[in-house]
């Protein structure tokens, strides 16, 4: 693939592009070549299934605390439900306050809020119209990227732990299942519950981790650096804001953060 091409793809992933509606297609292809292979019932075992998932539940919540563990959920919802807004949104709108900064003050700013869903965009705007200049905007906003950051590092550690933990926890179900099996070879009706839990510990463990967590911890970690630098933007754009900078000023100084290849097509009206 050429070099130009795959930055522009990961350009747009970066900035709320992706598909996730693909996610559910893995899902849906697995499932079908169960059911279409026949015997769907027999990947359905309860105590390979507890072995697996409640084991690495448990080992979960004892390297991590319950208020990280309970955070995740918020998190992964977060990165596959949001979407991040497009550079160039972001450009043209830093370019308009800028001019309505110019022309009317600051406060006339206060009209965009209600147009504005971002949380941390109307953050830094009403920093802006409560006078507060560009160093003070920039330390208050970039602490709160940083917190983010972390918030996010820790979330990734948690799934990327689970995908390690759940194919573990699926290797022991399979010796379990094998030691009950051993124990039993002079009675064949309990050959086939021991090799069950044999198999689908092992199963469910590798399903788990392939299908679920390891997918969700990369995608968070994308989702993680896409957002830092959507927040970074904004802290840039209302800083120059705040300083007075003129919208052709703001527009090359956001306009950094593109690709030299897409600075033409996401390039801001003035």
């Amino acid at each position: 693939m050429p070099a130009a091409k795959a930055g522009k793809i990961k350009e747009k992933q970066a900035h709320g592009f992706c598909n996730n509606s693909r996610y559910p297609i893995r899902f849906f292809v697995v499932i079908s070549a169960i059911v279409v292979g026949g015997g769907a019932e027999a990947f359905i075992h309860i105590p390979s299934l507890a072995i697996t998932i409640g084991g690495m539940l448990c080992a979960t919540l004892i390297h991590f605390s319950l208020p990280q563990f309970l955070g995740i959920f918020a998190v992964v919802k977060k990165t596959i439900v949001t979407k991040i807004p497009p550079a160039s949104v972001l450009i043209q709108q830093m370019v308009n306050y800028s001019a309505i900064n110019r022309r009317d003050g600051a406060l006339a700013l206060e009209r965009e809020l209600p147009n504005i869903t971002d949380s941390f965009f109307i953050k830094g705007l009403q920093m802006l119209i409560d006078g507060q200049n560009g160093e003070s905007i920039r330390d208050l906003m970039s602490m709160e990227i940083q917190y983010l950051q972390e918030r996010h590092a820790t979330g990734k550690k948690i799934l990327e732990f689970m995908g390690a933990a759940a194919p573990a926890f699926g290797m022991i179900g399979t010796l379990i299942g094998l030691v009950q099996m051993l124990r039993n070879l002079s009675s064949p009706e309990a050959i086939g519950g021991g090799m069950a839990t044999a198999l689908l510990t092992t199963f469910y463990g590798a399903f788990s981790a392939n299908l679920i967590f390891i997918p969700l911890a990369g995608k968070l970690g994308i989702y993680s650096k896409a957002e830092t630098t959507s927040m970074e933007m904004i802290v840039e754009g209302v800083c120059a804001v705040a300083d007075g900078d003129s919208p052709t000023a703001v527009r090359e100084k956001l306009q950094a953060f593109i690709s030299k290849g897409r600075r033409q097509e996401v390039k801001a009206t003035i």
